[in-house]
């Protein structure tokens, strides 16, 4: 379950924040002045202390972007290469926003999404008054895995960009998160490999965001 807080305030926007940090990533070829949200979906960390959302976005083009952020109350140990800013949340302070290939509880929450055929969060909104409710998310994914499967660690790991594609490596798994979404291409998981599929309003076909392979 994701908590939104449906009434409260964001300085600077997300799409303020990546609109700064998105021009200094080598596999971002886009306008980040025509920067426009298709959605996101978010999974829950276990432990409730970090927020995990993937964003999924245009920037005057065809091509999709994919952005997984974590936010956090304070700055992860030896995290600053994957900072992306920090913004202020009307309930909950100052949040530091990080890309979230470099955040352990971001790869593990993912492969573990991946290889147990999990999906997004529930997303439950608060209001000024404290009353909840649900709200769907506008991005859909899924794990190719099956419930009950093993989940490799992925806590300790190296972090490298690869053209459009972000890979992960672990001593036991690797796990590739794509940046650069074309829908038109035919899928690009090996024979073996885990995926994590999305759709979204406009895309109803299955894209693949990332691949576990152990």
């Amino acid at each position: 379950m994701s908590l939104i807080y449906a009434s409260t305030t964001l300085r600077p926007s997300k799409l303020e924040l990546l609109a700064e940090w998105l021009p200094t990533q080598a596999w971002f070829s886009g306008d980040a002045a025509q920067l426009v949200s298709l959605g996101a979906y978010r999974f829950d960390d276990p432990e409730g202390e970090v927020g995990l959302e993937g964003h999924l976005l245009r920037a005057g083009g065809d091509a999709v972007y994919h952005v997984p952020l974590t936010y956090r109350g304070a700055l992860l140990e030896d995290s600053e290469p994957f900072l992306v800013g920090t913004m202020e949340h009307g309930v909950l302070g100052t949040r530091w926003v990080s890309d979230a290939v470099g955040d352990p509880v971001y790869r593990s929450v993912l492969a573990a999404a991946i290889a147990q055929g999990g999906h997004e969060a529930e997303l439950v909104t608060v209001d000024a008054s404290g009353e909840t409710g649900t709200r769907d998310s506008a991005v859909q994914v899924r794990g190719s895995g099956v419930p009950g499967a093993p989940v490799p660690e992925l806590w300790a790991a190296e972090v490298e960009n690869l053209g459009g594609v972000t890979r992960i490596t672990a001593p036991l798994a690797t796990l590739d998160v794509w940046r650069v979404l074309d829908p038109a291409l035919p899928d690009a998981a090996v024979p073996g490999a885990r995926v994590l599929r999305a759709t979204w309003p406009d895309q109803l076909d299955p894209v693949m965001l990332a691949m576990l392979t152990v």
